[in-house]
C-alpha cells in the first residue's frame, strides 16, 4: 500500500492577505481535516510576531509543526535584520530550499510587516502578490478570486478579507467560517 493510501494527509485552511486603505490584514480559518474528517475547527493559523520589537503578522497553511519551525526561523532572520522583512524572507527561502532538513517541510506562509506582503513557499519562492491580495491553502484560490472581485468596492481591508473567507468557506469543504484576523497599519 502506498504511503498516501495509508495516511491520507492533512487538509484544511485558507489564509488570505489583503492590503487596502492603509491597512494590511491576514485572515485564516481554523479547520484541520484528516482525509474526509474534520479533526479540529478552531486551529489558530494566523499569528503576530514581534522580533526585535517590530510587528509582523504571519499566516500558514500546511503542516502545523513544519509551519512553526519556519516561523521560528523567520523570527531569527528578523532578529538578525530588524525591520527588513523582505531580506529575512529571502534568507529563509534560501535556507528552506538548500537545507536538507528544511526542504522536507510542508507549509506555505503569508507574511507582512505593514509594508511588504509576501508569500513564501518551499520551492524557494518569495512572492509579492499583484493586486494587493495573496491567498494560500486548500481554499486559497476561492478566497483570492473573491477578494480580487471585492477590492473595487467600498469595503475596507478587513471586510474584504472576511467576506472572501466566507465565500471560500461556502465553496471549499476544507475551509470553515471560524476566522482569525490580525492587521497592521500599512507603511
Amino acid at each position: 500500500m502506498a504511503e498516501h493510501e495509508r495516511f491520507p494527509g492533512w487538509h484544511g485552511t485558507t489564509i488570505i492577505g489583503v492590503r487596502k486603505g492603509g491597512r494590511v490584514v491576514v485572515a485564516g480559518d481554523g479547520q484541520v481535516s484528516l482525509g474526509q474528517t474534520v479533526i479540529k475547527g478552531t486551529a489558530r493559523k494566523v499569528r503576530r510576531l514581534t522580533p526585535g520589537g517590530q510587528p509582523v503578522v504571519c499566516g500558514f497553511a500546511g503542516s502545523t509543526a513544519d509551519a512553526f519551525t519556519l516561523l521560528e526561523r523567520l523570527e531569527k532572520k528578523l532578529e538578525a535584520a530588524p525591520g527588513q522583512l523582505q531580506r529575512a524572507a529571502v534568507e529563509l527561502a534560501k535556507d528552506w530550499r538548500m537545507d536538507k532538513y528544511l526542504r522536507n517541510l510542508e507549509a506555505m506562509l503569508i507574511v507582512t510587516d505593514g509594508r511588504d506582503l509576501l508569500v513564501l513557499t518551499g520551492a524557494g519562492d518569495v512572492l509579492e502578490p499583484e493586486h494587493d491580495v495573496a491567498a494560500i491553502g486548500s481554499g486559497g484560490n476561492y478566497a483570492l478570486a473573491a477578494a480580487r472581485a471585492l477590492m473595487d468596492t467600498d469595503l475596507d481591508a478587513e471586510a474584504v478579507a472576511r467576506k472572501a473567507m466566507a465565500i471560500a468557506a461556502d465553496i471549499c469543504v476544507y475551509t470553515n467560517g471560524n476566522v482569525v484576523v490580525e492587521s497592521l497599519d500599512a507603511r
